[in-house]
């Protein structure tokens, strides 16, 4: 069986209705302009995205469910990817961010931590970071600001509208149990024009994780993060598209890394 078709026998296994079983193994042959992207990369060219949501309630449960305070009552200062895809995602960001020094320039790092991995001394004239340990967001020398607060029983911002021009996310998105308001309050967050952006790996808290995440694998999530933009808010959001930074290394293992991005509407 080819990839597409494992891709597909996974997530038909209760997890879509028939019709998004049919549309998410339906990749359209990519443009030769595109010739060079990867089939990670390729997930969001054609998606055919189903005509309604087709997640469950019980697609986002967890095997832990206790309160998530609990779980990061400790602080730890730890990386949860290695140095290679550490250095792959900060390059990234380095071309993608408003140049630094730009004092008009506020980003957001929700789900944030000791360390955010922007470029080192980047800077701009709001970083705001929102966290579930405090201990582990005083340390984060790149944030201007933080909040401490648990998105999975509250996913309203507390920020205003229209007050970021990036909002990002490491490595987070799986632990989310109501991406659909997360990714709604993300956009009206966002400035018209700014921009969200959602890396992830193939690691996890796998007790945390939703239960989507962990029965599917790395295009799967590609696809299911793209959803989350495509029907959060209908028309508000750019075509979702996907960056693999997956780290070239001659010899040993390194952590996959995929990018998935979509900006606000102006």
């Amino acid at each position: 069986m080819n990839t597409v078709g494992r891709r597909v026998a996974l997530l038909g296994s209760g997890l879509l209705g028939a019709s998004a079983i049919q549309l998410v193994g339906r990749r359209g042959t990519a443009a030769s302009a595109a010739s060079a992207k990867t089939d990670i990369e390729k997930v969001l060219d054609d998606p055919r995205w189903p005509e309604k949501f087709p997640f469950k309630p019980e697609n986002f449960a967890r095997y832990d469910e206790t309160p998530d305070t609990y779980f990061y009552s400790q602080p730890r200062f730890v990386t949860h990817i290695d140095d290679n895809a550490i250095k792959s995602l900060t390059k990234f960001y380095g071309e993608v961010f408003p140049p630094t020094g730009t004092q008009s320039a506020a980003l957001l790092d929700i789900c944030s931590s000791w360390v955010s991995h922007y470029p080192e001394g980047y800077k701009a004239g709001r970083v705001a970071g929102l966290g579930m340990n405090e201990s582990e967001l005083a340390r984060n020398v790149q944030l201007t600001e933080y909040a401490v607060k648990d998105l999975n029983v509250d996913p309203i911002l507390p920020y205003a509208d229209n007050s970021f021009d990036v909002v990002t996310n490491c490595v987070s998105v799986d632990y989310l149990n109501k991406p659909m308001e997360i990714f709604r309050e993300m956009h009206r967050v966002l400035k018209p024009g700014g921009t969200a952006y959602m890396s992830f790996s193939n690691r996890c808290f796998p007790t945390k994780a939703i239960a989507l995440w962990t029965a599917t694998g790395d295009a799967d999530h590609v696809w299911i993060v793209g959803s989350y933009f495509h029907y959060s808010v209908p028309g508000g959001w750019s075509e979702p598209s996907c960056k693999d930074i997956t780290p070239k290394v001659m010899f040993g293992h390194t952590d996959p890394m995929y990018v998935v991005m979509a900006s606000k509407k102006a």
